[in-house]
């Protein structure tokens, strides 16, 4: 198994650092402030009096509509703002050479669909790959369905996935990409989509599995 806000003049949304130390540090200030945007719900994601608290995160009181985008799955099929709605969803974004964070998010979503128990159905976990480069169909069938069947995973061009992560109020950084081996800092948060399709809530991490499964189940009301 593998594991391996945008300007007036439209600046690109991800930047490839050098794994130099000041690099480093910078990535961890740019990390730090897209977890304070995805995670606590701040800033220009959500206004302050439209959050409510969840035991994991944040709920918005008006949930957010998503930009329209075009992203293709593991099947290889398009993947687009019709597959975000229709039922509830759990979008983690990363990429299948993360060497711990996404594999372990991962396992822990695995062991929410049991902690859903018959509300599981009711909810899709959508990884959402940052690098394409690495991450073909294939690798990403592969990796999504180590840990479930029922996992979907889907990425494209560089400018969709910048542009749904600039609507999911996410942020990433690439590393040096002339390392065979680079990596990719991203943040941690899950993003609950409702059937609607728009941003209804941010889980922040640490994730908890009876937590996210008590939070999801609370905000469809069962």
């Amino acid at each position: 198994m593998q594991h391996g806000v945008p300007t007036a003049r439209r600046q690109p949304f991800y930047h490839v650092l050098p794994d130099t130390p000041m690099m480093k540090s910078l990535k961890i200030v740019l990390l730090l402030g897209a977890a304070v945007v995805a995670g606590l719900a701040v800033s220009v994601a959500v206004r302050g009096p439209d959050r409510s608290p969840l035991a994991g995160g944040v709920r918005l009181d008006q949930p957010r509509p998503l930009p329209a985008f075009a992203l293709s799955d593991h099947r290889g099929q398009p993947f687009g703002p019709s597959d975000l709605a229709g039922r509830w969803h759990l979008l983690f974004s990363g990429f299948t050479h993360c060497p711990d964070l996404c594999p372990n998010t991962l396992a822990i979503l695995k062991s929410v669909e049991s902690e859903l128990g018959e509300h599981a159905d009711a909810v899709q976990t959508v990884f959402l790959s940052v690098d394409p480069e690495r991450d073909t169909p294939e690798s990403l069938a592969s990796y999504v369905h180590y840990f479930s069947p029922n996992f979907v995973g889907v990425t494209g061009e560089r400018a969709q996935i910048d542009t749904l992560m600039r609507g999911l109020g996410l942020a990433y950084a690439i590393g040096d990409t002339s390392d065979p081996g680079y990596t990719v800092d991203h943040s941690a948060a899950l993003v609950v989509i409702d059937p609607q399709g728009r941003v209804a809530a941010y889980l922040s991490a640490p994730h908890k599995p009876g937590v996210i499964a008590e939070d999801l189940k609370r905000m469809m009301g069962a």
